[in-house]
């Protein structure tokens, strides 16, 4: 406990007596599950103009980053909207990337790459969806192709953030 800290030591036990609990064996390996990471290419955080504290930025930063649910990150962007008024679009970016997060997580998706051109889609090892489906979407598009054993790539151009953004959301709903 003393070399990771509190806060991560009581994660890791969390992690682990859940898995217990729930009849499967802990992973050592990566103890906190799936990390998944967002990239839309466009910046995504709280402008200094919006939330001028620094120390409130970071505490606002590391809520968005332990939101586990879709109404957790409701409340906060309220929270945001009453506090510093409406959220220009570096905050919306970033708040768009905590619900591709939420999405994306639970489908084993480790890495989310958005660009204006093309978006890769990175998987664990083991994604925790059905393969076959995944095959019958690469058959039927021939914009999604596989981009190696664990990554998907769609050639599809999404200019903009909220095109991105619908880009990925349709995708990981196939997958579900």
């Amino acid at each position: 406990m003393q070399e990771v800290g509190f806060q991560l030591y009581n994660d890791m036990l969390r992690s682990s007596v859940s898995a217990l609990k729930s009849g499967r064996e802990p992973d050592l390996t990566e103890p906190l599950g799936v990390t998944t990471e967002i990239n839309l290419h466009v910046p995504a955080l709280l402008p200094e103009r919006y939330c001028s504290d620094v120390h409130e930025r970071l505490v606002l930063y590391k809520r968005l980053a332990s939101v586990e649910s879709t109404e957790e990150l409701d409340a906060i962007q309220e929270e945001l909207v009453d506090r510093f008024g409406p959220t220009p679009e570096q905050a919306q970016a970033l708040l768009a990337s905590h619900r591709l997060r939420l999405l994306a997580k639970p489908l084993g998706v480790r890495k989310v790459d958005a660009g204006p051109e093309r978006t890769t889609i990175q998987f664990v090892k083991h994604p925790p969806f059905d393969a076959g489906a995944l095959i019958l979407m690469v058959q039927k598009d021939g914009r999604i192709r596989f981009a190696g054993p664990d990554r998907v790539r769609i050639e599809r151009a999404a200019p903009t953030l909220s095109e991105r953004i619908a880009l990925v959301r349709d995708f990981l709903a196939k997958l579900r």
